[in-house]
């Protein structure tokens, strides 16, 4: 086990892109093929994204169109979307589902920002989890005598200034998308 700021950084990243794609899937009262990316359909024996079993496009500007392949899992991707927490009810017509957007009134932009807290909450805590392994692999350095006392002291300094730089950049990244969302 070693110190790499470099994968620590890259791992952060990863977590800041994550939230980025979840926040892409929250909706903001135009139709995106982006706002079913999160949803999670069980088929097959295991849960898997919805893009692996249907594909997804815009009809117009308030209506989604979602073709499910297989007509066993219609009523699985059904319940997944209705489940998802997007407040979208989706109308079956065969294997298709029609997906109308309703207008965001000032409750549903209130509970969106909540999932959007959600969401950023859920990417402050992976950053955190990354400076606890960075943290981690120091003090086993250290232990091993790998490193002085005095540079374990500087590279964790090095390693809350990385975690505080990213935890900012969600900060930033949900008010944006709190703001887009109370956009009217």
């Amino acid at each position: 086990m070693s110190y790499d700021k470099k994968d620590l950084e890259r791992r952060m990243e990863g977590a800041l892109a994550s939230l980025s794609t979840e926040f892409s899937g929250l909706r903001t009262g135009r139709a995106s093929v982006n706002l079913l990316d999160a949803v999670m359909v069980p088929a097959y024996g295991s849960t898997v994204p919805l893009n692996q079993v249907a594909s997804v496009t815009v009809s117009d500007n308030r209506m989604l169109s979602v073709n499910v392949w297989d007509k066993t899992v219609v009523g699985a991707t059904e319940r997944a979307i209705r489940d998802s927490g997007l407040g979208l009810n989706p109308v079956t017509d065969g294997q298709n589902l029609r997906i109308p957007i309703p207008p965001l009134n000032e409750e549903r932009r209130v509970e969106l920002q909540k999932v959007a807290g959600k969401y950023a909450e859920a990417a402050r805590v992976a950053v955190r989890n990354i400076r606890r392994d960075g943290m981690d692999s120091l003090k086993k350095m250290e232990k091993d005598g790998e490193i002085s006392e005095d540079r374990l002291h500087s590279l964790s300094d090095e390693v809350q200034k990385l975690t505080d730089l990213y935890v900012g950049k969600v900060d930033d990244a949900l008010k944006a998308k709190e703001a887009e969302i109370m956009q009217v």
